[in-house]
């Protein structure tokens, strides 16, 4: 009876003493029903039902914090890019190529006329100036 009693005493006393160091080290924010020096007399007082407490009912989850992740880090970025198909760009590729296309076709813009031909010794503001003799 001793053999047995004894290993579960030592294991029922290492439970304590460890949900004791949890509870005292845990932030404030992780401590969930009342507040953190209230969780550490609880489990104190009550050995072995307040260790079994704080881990079912004051033992909080970690908050994940949202850090800023650069766009080619973001999972959710990243799949609104996969979202389009190349099968969609080539599409849009062609479809801009054909309005180019016609837009070469139709030849010069008939309101703007025809541009004289620009030689290198004529100075659009030469007049302008009054350098003209």
């Amino acid at each position: 009876m001793v053999r047995v009693l004894l290993p579960l005493a030592l294991l029922l006393i290492a439970f304590w003493v460890y949900s004791i160091v949890d509870c005292a080290l845990q932030p404030p924010t992780r401590h969930r029903g009342v507040s953190k020096p209230l969780w550490i007399v609880i489990v104190v007082l009550l050995p072995v039902i307040g260790g079994l407490m704080w881990f079912v009912v004051g033992r909080g989850r970690a908050q994940r914090q949202s850090a800023f992740r650069a766009p080619d880090d973001n999972p959710d970025f990243l799949g609104s890019l996969r979202s389009v198909s190349i099968a969609d760009q080539d599409e849009r590729i062609r479809r801009l190529e054909e309005e180019l296309a016609a837009l070469d076709a139709e030849g010069p813009d008939p309101d703007r006329g025809p541009r004289p031909p620009v030689t290198g010794d004529d100075d659009p503001d030469e007049h302008r100036r009054g350098s003209v003799a």
